[in-house]
Formats: C-alpha cells, sequence, structure tokens
C-alpha cells in the first residue's frame, strides 16, 4: 500500500499546505495516541519541536489530538531530536514525538515519530497510523480526556546526558570551538555543553526568530562555520542542523570534515579501544567509496542500507553494530542513543582529538574521497525518471563510468527532487556523465 503522509524520515512538507497542516497533526495525534494506548493505566506522549514558526501551529494540533483520544501531554518545548529519543523511554512515555524538518528551510515542517524504546518507527507502524487516520476515531470520554503539561527541567536532563558521554578525566579546557547552532532546536543546550566541559565557547546562528533556522547556517551551509573558525583563529568548528541531529565539523584552517571522516575516526578510535561491535561500520549508498576503501585497510567491512538515517539505526540493532551514520552527518552512536545525535558525535570526535594533541587537520583527515558530484534537480507532476530518455542516459552513463566508479539516482524522501550522485577516480568523468543525466531530467520536465 502507497504511504500518504510518511517520508523516509516522518512527514515532512511545506508548513499550512499538503499533508503538512493542523488537520494533519490532529488525526496523527489521535491516530498514533490509539496505536499506542494498550492497556488502563494513564498513557503519556513526550513533544518536542524545533525554533520554526509553524511549530507552534503543529504542537497545539498534536496536543489537541492526543488528549482527545486519552493520552497525556508533556510538552518540552525547543529540543534536539535526540533529546526527543532519550527521554521518552526516560520518562517511561508510550510515545515521543519531534516536530521538525531538519535541515529545511522554515517554512517546511516535519513530524517524527519515537517508540517507547526512543527508536524512530518501523515502515509498517507508520502504515497502522496512516490507516487508522484514514478510518474511524473512538474518542475518550469526558473524564478520561489527557491533560497536558510542560516539562521545565528537560533541557538540563539531556546536557547532563550529553556530558556523561564524555570520557572520564579529559576536559576541553585549551580548546576554542566555533559552535553553530542554526538557529535551531539546540542553540541553547549545544554552547552550555561545551562551555561546561571547559571549552572556550564561541556560539554562532544561536539567535532563532522562527524564520531563520538553517538560513545560510548549520551543517548544511558549512562556509559560515569555516570563516568563523578562521576568523577567530579557533582550534575547530562544529555545525549541527536545525533539530541537531547531524554534524559536520571543520579544522583550524576551516576545511569542512564531514560524516564519512567522523565515521571513519569514530570507528578506528573504538576499534583500538576494542569498543567497537560488528567488525564494521553501517552507512548508506551516499556514503564515499574512500571510506569504505580505509575501513577494508582496517579488516573492516561497510554495510550500506538505503537512504534514511532510520535504516541505518535499523541495521545497526538487528546485526549489532554500533558505529553507523550517513555522509551528511547522521551519526549514530547506539552505545548512548538511538538515532542521530550530533553533540555527542562531536563529543566523541573531540576526545580523540585531545588524546592526540595534534592540530584537528591532522587527527580527523582519515582518508582522501574518491571525487563525488551530487546535483538536485526540482520536478513537478511528471516521473522524470520513468522516462525512456532519462533512463538511456542512466545506462550509458553508468557504462562510461565502468569499474571505477558509480551512479545513484534516487527521489528525495522529502522534498520534490531527484538527487542525482556521481562518484569514481576521473572527476572529469564524473562531472561529464552527472550533467548528461541532469540535462536529460530537466528536457523532460520541460
Amino acid at each position: 500500500m502507497n504511504r500518504t503522509y510518511f517520508g523516509t524520515d516522518g512527514i515532512r512538507g511545506t508548513a499550512n499546505k499538503g499533508v503538512m497542516t493542523a488537520e494533519t497533526a490532529l488525526l496523527v495525534g489521535m491516530a498514533a495516541g490509539q496505536y499506542f494506548r494498550n492497556g488502563d493505566f494513564r498513557h503519556r506522549v513526550l513533544i518536542g519541536k524545533d525554533t520554526r514558526l509553524s511549530c507552534y501551529m503543529i504542537e497545539n494540533a498534536l496536543t489537541a489530538g492526543f488528549t482527545s483520544v486519552g493520552m497525556d501531554v508533556v510538552v518540552v518545548g525547543p529540543m534536539p531530536t535526540p533529546a526527543i529519543a532519550m527521554l521518552t523511554p526516560s520518562l517511561r512515555a508510550n510515545l515521543g514525538v519531534m516536530i521538525s524538518a531538519s535541515h529545511n528551510p522554515y517554512y517546511d515542517n516535519g513530524i517524527k515519530l519515537f517508540g517507547p524504546d526512543g527508536y524512530k518507527l518501523s515502515d509498517a507502524v507508520e502504515l497502522e497510523i496512516e490507516q487508522r487516520m484514514a478510518g474511524g476515531k473512538t474518542l475518550a470520554a469526558g473524564a478520561d480526556i489527557g491533560r497536558a503539561r510542560r516539562l521545565d527541567d528537560a533541557p538540563g536532563r539531556y546536557i547532563e546526558f550529553v556530558k556523561r558521554v564524555f570520557p572520564d578525566g579529559l576536559r576541553l579546557d585549551g580548546l576554542k570551538i566555533v559552535i553553530d547552532c542554526a538557529n535551531g532546536a539546540a542553540y541553547k543546550v549545544a554552547p552550555t555543553v561545551l562551555w561546561e566541559l571547559e571549552a572556550e565557547v564561541i556560539a554562532v546562528g544561536d539567535q532563532p526568530d522562527g524564520f531563520n533556522i538553517n538560513k545560510d547556517c548549520g551543517s548544511t551551509s558549512p562556509g559560515n562555520l569555516s570563516s568563523q573558525v578562521v576568523k577567530h583563529n579557533a582550534d575547530l568548528g562544529i555545525a549541527l542542523d536545525g533539530d541537531a541531529d547531524r554534524v559536520v565539523m571543520c579544522d583550524e584552517n576551516g576545511t569542512v570534515i564531514d560524516g564519512d571522516q567522523l565515521m571513519a575516526l569514530i570507528a578506528a578510535t573504538w576499534q583500538a579501544e576494542e569498543r567497537l561491535r560488528g567488525n564494521g561500520v553501517v552507512a548508506t549508498v551516499m556514503s564515499n567509496l574512500g571510506l569504505e576503501h580505509y575501513l577494508g585497510g582496517l579488516d573492516l567491512s561497510l554495510i550500506r542500507t538505503q537512504v534514511g538515517d532510520r535504516y541505518v539505526a535499523e541495521q545497526m540493532r538487528r546485526d549489532g553494530y554500533n558505529v553507523g551514520g550517513e555522509q551528511s552527518g547522521h551519526i549514530i552512536l547506539n552505545d548512548f542513543v538511538t538515532t542521530g545525535d550530533g553533540l555527542i558525535a562531536a563529543l566523541q570526535t573531540l576526545a580523540a582529538v585531545v588524546r592526540a594533541g595534534q592540530p584537528v587537520s591532522e587527527v580527523c583527515h582519515m582518508f582522501d574521497p574518491f571525487p563525488q558530484v551530487l546535483r538536485n534537480v526540482r520536478y513537478g507532476d511528471r516521473a522524470p525518471l520513468e522516462d525512456k530518455t532519462v533512463q538511456q542516459a542512466i545506462t550509458d552513463g553508468t557504462a562510461r563510468l565502468g569499474q571505477t566508479g558509480r551512479l545513484l539516482i534516487r527521489k528525495s524522501g522529502t522534498e520534490p527532487l531527484v538527487r542525482v550522485m556521481g562518484e569514481g577516480e576521473d572527476e572529469g568523468l564524473v562531472v561529464a556523465v552527472v550533467n548528461d543525466i541532469v540535462t536529460a531530467i530537466e528536457q523532460v520536465q520541460g
């Protein structure tokens, strides 16, 4: 059955249009609340959000939906997505909800759902919730309607949780760190964690106004971080995205360090400490071939999944891995938390830097990546990947790259985009192949 609402990372779209309306949020609250009610005791749902203007609307609609079917609601305000994943089982909640469109602009929004174990819901559970959204609703009797309350100390709980994953005996004193919070959910907690671990902290992207989340800042615009590191003569920089579940970093020269390099560093460090489980790393099809070759040199495997951090998390959980993630910076370290946590991944990297006592540029450059080109093509009502001309361009490009490269063409699960990625030893050839495919798609779109 095709899904109407849920994509690769919950429900996402333009706020107040299409699937991302107050009406949808109300239906999600009612349907998910009914799905997770399984007894006569008081049921509880935790709701967090990022800093978008539309979060107020979605939060209130979700609260109405959940309380109408008899679930108590605990709201925590702006908090990182991984904080919701952590707090849901901590509070013994039946369900956790994060209102966020992650790295998207302010005019988008989304709803991410977590089960009582803190893991994102499976495709099967999301489909069941969709079916309930389309069916009849059983509303609670007057005396059984849920209550709503605010958990004021949620930021402090998350700050202490994150600090505990930093190794005992290590300190960040002597390090000047620029932290770019993307004007998002971690604008208070991220600088506080670094300051309490004794770093000299320069915070940017920490003045959200409802409209500036991810705007020319954060992990999707790392140029801002790079320039700030150079400007302040800092030792390194950390950039989160709007809901702080992903991270990229940069060294003292302003050179960006992506998720593949971070996974390589953490895996190598944990292997040396005999902490790495599964004898490998789980990543998606987007991760660079250079990462795969580097891990192979350590006798470690790279296991690839489809794009989406929850698919990485499912594979890790199923097969016993404890390091995984995406090139974009979703780093999942499930010894600590069930989903990507940009701040925790950054702290594990900082631990390696402190122990090495060397510049970040030397510690964090683990391999030379293969040339990789990614272009996004927006599409309308037509289905470009079903067009014979586009299919032929993809076939021709695959043949031209041969055994020294690869192509990955897919629709985005969160935006109306076709993502065309090419990778190989010959950068000029990769660029030409990707451009030919993009041109074919654009011609189909008129």
